[in-house]
């Protein structure tokens, strides 16, 4: 069961109000969750304390056990102090590392190309 971090909606038309939710992540956007961990209201005002509320000591647990959360939630988490950071499935190589590869084969691109030698 692969479990999600993300918002489920609430309100009216044009009236939007969101839940933070934990959910398996199969389950229909307002359907079954696991917890409510807090909510998000993007209608007040910005300096309002009432825009914004979430459980943080919840949130880590969850993120702690493997729970994903959403691009969008990841954003709400970052605006209340929360450092969260997506692992991504792509490794990018460091340029810098594999310059110090090849000098630690004991020649250094530079005296390569200077006496000739083709890499």
């Amino acid at each position: 069961m692969v479990v999600s971090i993300r918002l489920a909606r609430l309100g009216c038309t044009h009236r939007p109000f969101y839940r933070v939710v934990v959910a398996d992540s199969k389950s229909a956007r307002d359907g079954r969750n696991i917890e409510v961990v807090g909510y998000y209201n993007p209608l007040a005002d910005k300096d309002d304390e009432k825009r914004l509320n979430i459980k943080l000591e919840r949130v880590k647990y969850w993120l702690s056990v493997g729970a994903q959360p959403s691009d969008t939630v990841e954003s709400l988490l970052f605006r209340s102090g929360l450092q969260v950071r997506k692992e991504s499935g792509v490794d990018t190589p460091n340029q810098e590392q594999s310059a110090n590869d090849k000098e630690a084969d004991g020649v250094s691109p530079e005296a390569v190309f200077s006496i000739g030698l083709q890499v």
